[in-house]
């Protein structure tokens, strides 16, 4: 990552602080984004700075339509270009279909599937000038999960497999300049003191249902983006690559 500039959506904690961990080295220059949380952005760029890399936080709500295309500008006039998106905010939402209203569903939407399309359209043509040029968006399992023996994330599932089709038609469209990858967690242990989608005895039925019988950790999921992010992807473009446990769908 050395000399690569790169941009962060929701890096304030989980696992976009992880990647941003992940890809700090010397030389490397990282905008970490967040909504709300300046303290915990704040943290991690501590942290990116102790490894060698520069950092600075930005912050911005990414549901207001002309948020993502100032962050990227912003961003890019920063770090003196930009070379890698991560676009990784996003929340669960588990509330069912009879009880969600359309305020709810836009948010996901907005936050998750207009965020990546808005981000996307202004930092295409940036991309396009940089260095080994990356965008890693980070999808769910619960865009694959329909099963009546566990929870469903309605407005969550629909915003990540959107996010995955907008992957697959931006690695067309944008190849062979800038490679577009999605990584899709599974369960996945939240920070101390987040908020947890699920209460301590559905977790507990979760884990049967993983074969690694544990859940998975943000910096292994922050590993499997900076690989994408790297040199080594070079030649992979349009996929979405599942760190789960092996979990059952």
């Amino acid at each position: 990552m050395a000399d690569r500039s790169i941009l962060i959506t929701g890096a304030s904690s989980g696992i976009g602080a992880a990647t941003a961990r992940a890809l700090a080295a010397p030389g490397a220059r990282l905008a970490l984004h967040a909504r709300g949380n300046r303290e915990g952005a704040e943290r991690v760029a501590e942290a990116v700075r102790a490894a060698g890399a520069e950092a600075v936080v930005l912050m911005a709500d990414l549901t207001d339509p002309a948020a993502p295309a100032r962050l990227v500008a912003e961003a890019a006039d920063r770090l003196g270009g930009l070379d890698v998106l991560v676009s990784n905010a996003g929340f669960a939402d588990r509330t069912p279909v009879a009880q969600l209203t359309d305020e709810a569903f836009a948010r996901s939407q907005d936050t998750i599937l207009w965020a990546l399309l808005r981000l996307a359209r202004a930092a295409g043509p940036i991309l396009a000038r940089g260095r080994d040029p990356r965008l890693v968006a980070v999808s769910s399992f619960v865009a694959h999960n329909f099963r009546t023996d566990s929870t469903v994330f309605p407005a969550s599932a629909a915003a990540k497999a959107g996010l995955e089709a907008l992957v697959k038609a931006l690695a067309l469209e944008w190849a062979p300049a800038v490679t577009v990858n999605a990584v899709a967690p599974g369960y996945t242990q939240k920070d101390a003191g987040a908020h947890a989608a699920l209460d301590p005895k559905a977790w507990e039925a979760v884990l049967t249902r993983i074969p690694m019988r544990r859940l998975g950790l943000p910096a292994e999921v922050a590993e499997a983006i900076a690989f994408l992010a790297s040199a080594k992807a070079g030649y992979i473009t349009g996929q979405v690559l599942h760190v789960d446990g092996g979990v059952v769908v």
